[in-house]
């Protein structure tokens, strides 16, 4: 037997490589994950951390056949990060949990990587842009539902069912080793009654020689002295004949010989050894109706007679243990060239018991090998009424050949091969389930659009609607947040005119603000105009100055400076 591969492209005992699958996989990841990321308009982080968890997610892609919890778990995490990945991770998961045989264990990753895509993208989707805590946990429910547990239990569903399968398999294979097993006990407790009855009929033959040559010898001893001898010799030739037929028959198993009615003699399978049967069947509660076409079978050969009883007693044995009370209907035909037998039963009064089943068929399985061993042909099945009818054909004459082509015939049942006009049937196998995994891709994906879009539509703005007013003590960053940011334009028209700084200041911004502004102007200087109509009307400029010490806001000056006028000098009055 060849080695189990340790490949991480393939599965525990699996044998190949599977490094082109696994490139052919990864392939078709990425071009998901593209288009995924065309559809959902290119949300999600950007630049190399995308593309570092693109390649993380292609590679537990690639590993999650021998590596099914940790390429389940990691590709959890990474899809709570990145939604694009949805149906690479849903690929990983009907695989992961199709290798996960036990079932406890199966629901425990399933129920981990779900908790842990939704907690990654609830805590990351400020950073990486998805919106608030709340969105982010939302999100990462619709994605943990559609690409993680749906395939995962679809995944364990399937790989439950692949695994029943194959001990069925395993059971009907075994089955049917038993079943041939079985019928070749069955041809082979036959030749050895047969063996028996050879042994029986030829020693009978060759104890009545042995017996007339002792008569002989007797005789010849004293009016032909040179011929006793010749007659003890034939005399001890015969018991050497018989000792060496025992045992060469004793060979194939016990010589076992039947008595009472089924005792083998020279009347046996006779019309009135058939009748006796009959006669017997009554007794036992079974009506019999026997019919005989031709002449008797005294002058037929010995194995032909005793076929023809063996059959009438193994079909009405039969109906007395399967189907007591039926009437039966026995019919013998003698040509010239056959003799055909017939028995056939009706439904029985009472159905038989659930334990008492079909039998084992073992009988028939002899009966069988005897007919064709002599050249004929045995057929026995239900018949449309309900009974059950066994039906042989055997040649008058038995064809001395008939016994090897028999011996050397291959099973009934042995199986054709498969047609040329129709694939085989694993390839057969690889295309459906191929449509199927395309089919159910698909859906996974139809089910994760309309889950990010029910998200999206029902959650509010991520970007803030009103941001709060700059007050001192703001850091920095929540400063420039709330405003545009510096406006050259503005540091320029305050340079020179705007009032000093206080010492501890280290740096300003001169911003144009997002929200509206209800702190009123600082008072100008006396004898100042001012303006506080429109922050740029007339022809005054109203200017925020905020000024920092360190990254903290410290203090928040508004004051006025002068409008450049715009009219031309050849307008000037």
């Amino acid at each position: 037997m060849a080695p189990l591969s340790r490949n991480p492209f393939t599965a525990p005992g699996e044998p190949g490589r599977g490094l082109w699958r696994a490139l052919a996989e990864t392939t078709g990841g990425a071009a998901l994950m593209l288009l995924t990321q065309l559809l959902l308009g290119g949300r999600g982080p950007a630049g190399e951390i995308q593309l570092l968890l693109g390649t993380v997610v292609l590679v537990l892609l690639a590993v999650r056949r021998r590596f099914p919890v940790l390429s389940l778990l990691g590709t959890s995490v990474v899809v709570g990060l990145l939604p694009p990945a949805g149906l690479p991770a849903a690929v990983t998961a009907y695989t992961s949990a199709k290798h996960l045989t036990a079932p406890r264990r199966r629901s425990t990753v399933l129920l981990a990587s779900a908790v842990l895509a939704a907690l990654v993208c609830a805590v990351l989707a400020p950073a990486i842009g998805l919106g608030g805590h709340a969105f982010g946990l939302a999100l990462g429910a619709v994605l943990a539902a559609t690409t993680l547990v749906v395939p995962g239990l679809l995944g364990g569903s399937g790989g439950q069912e692949d695994r029943l399968l194959r001990a069925l398999r395993e059971r009907a294979a075994a089955a049917e080793a038993a079943r041939r097993l079985a019928e070749s006990e069955s041809r082979i407790h036959e030749r050895s009654r047969i063996a028996a009855e050879m042994h029986d009929l030829v020693g009978h033959r060759l104890s009545l020689i042995s017996l007339h040559a002792g008569g002989l010898e007797m005789a010849l001893r004293k009016e032909a002295p040179d011929l006793r001898d010749e007659a003890a010799l034939v005399r001890r030739a015969t018991g050497d004949a018989m000792r060496e037929l025992r045992e060469v028959l004793g060979v194939l198993g016990p010589l076992g010989r039947d008595t009472g009615t089924d005792a083998l003699t020279d009347s046996t399978g006779t019309r009135s050894d058939v009748e006796a049967l009959a006669a017997e069947s009554r007794t036992g509660g079974i009506p019999v109706e026997l019919t005989w076409d031709g002449p008797d079978l005294h002058e037929r050969a010995a194995q032909v007679r005793r076929a023809v009883h063996r059959v009438v007693r193994e079909a009405l044995t039969n109906v007395h243990r399967y189907a007591a009370g039926a009437r039966v209907t026995v019919a013998v035909t003698h040509t010239e060239d056959r003799v055909e037998v017939l028995v056939r039963n009706g439904l029985p009064p009472v159905a038989p018991e659930a334990a008492t089943g079909l039998g084992t068929g073992r009988g028939l399985v002899g009966l069988r090998e005897r007919v064709a061993l002599l050249g004929g042909a045995l057929e026995a099945g239900p018949t449309p009424a309900g009974g059950f009818a066994v039906a042989a054909r055997i040649p008058a004459r038995p064809d001395p050949g008939a016994s090897l082509t028999a011996a050397g015939a291959p099973p009934r049942e042995t199986p054709s091969e498969p047609h040329a006009d129709h694939p085989p049937a694993g390839l057969r196998r690889r295309v459906v389930d191929a449509l199927s995994g395309f089919l159910g891709l698909a859906g996974v994906g139809v089910l994760m659009m309309c889950g990010l879009l029910l998200v999206s539509q029902a959650s509010p703005d991520p970007a803030p609607r009103d941001p709060e007013p700059p007050r001192i003590g703001m850091s920095r960053a929540m400063v420039e947040r709330a405003v545009y940011g510096d406006d050259p334009a503005v540091r320029a028209a305050a340079t020179g005119r705007e009032p000093a700084r206080a010492e501890s200041v280290t740096s300003c911004i001169y911003p144009t603000f997002r929200y509206a502004d209800p702190t009123p102007p600082a008072p100008a200087a006396e004898g100042t105009p001012t303006d506080e109509a429109a922050p740029r009307g007339g022809d005054r400029l109203t200017i925020t100055r905020l000024c920092f010490r360190g990254d903290t806001l410290a203090t928040i000056d508004r004051f006025t400076v002068p409008m450049v006028s715009r009219t031309p000098p050849w307008e000037s009055p």
